[in-house]
């Protein structure tokens, strides 16, 4: 068999698997969070959360609501050395972001099946 007759065929095997792969993944909710970071803040993102009264007092302070901190902890990058991801149980996560260009720091306990915010804070650059 010569070699174009075998990239010809490579090629049409290929595209044809293509074709069925995009066919069967088109429905479905896919995503690609294979990163720590990523799939962190996935699993804060879908719990319920609940927010402390330290939260609170910060986040009616610099009218922040549910609906931002949530925006807030989707865009964040999870800071693991200064987080709590050895304890059982619950662990404690570091996410950092920046809100009306200061930088923000918010702690959050994540346990099976709540996500709490323990604390906002605005950092001093």
């Amino acid at each position: 068999m010569k070699l174009i007759h075998r990239i010809g065929y490579y090629l049409g095997g290929f595209s044809i698997g293509l074709v069925v792969l995009a066919f069967f993944l088109s429905g479905k909710k896919t995503s690609c969070d294979y990163s720590p970071n990523a799939r962190t803040i996935k699993n804060i993102s879908k719990k319920k959360k609940t927010y402390t009264d330290v939260a609170m007092v910060t986040m009616n302070t610099y009218s922040l609501d549910t609906l931002d901190v949530s925006n807030l902890i989707k865009t964040g990058d999870v800071n693991f050395s200064e987080s709590d991801t050895k304890a059982d149980g619950c662990k404690t996560y570091l996410i950092e972001n920046t809100y009306n260009n200061k930088d923000l720091e918010m702690l959050v306990k994540n346990c099976d099946s709540t996500a709490t915010i323990l604390s906002l804070e605005f950092v001093k650059n």
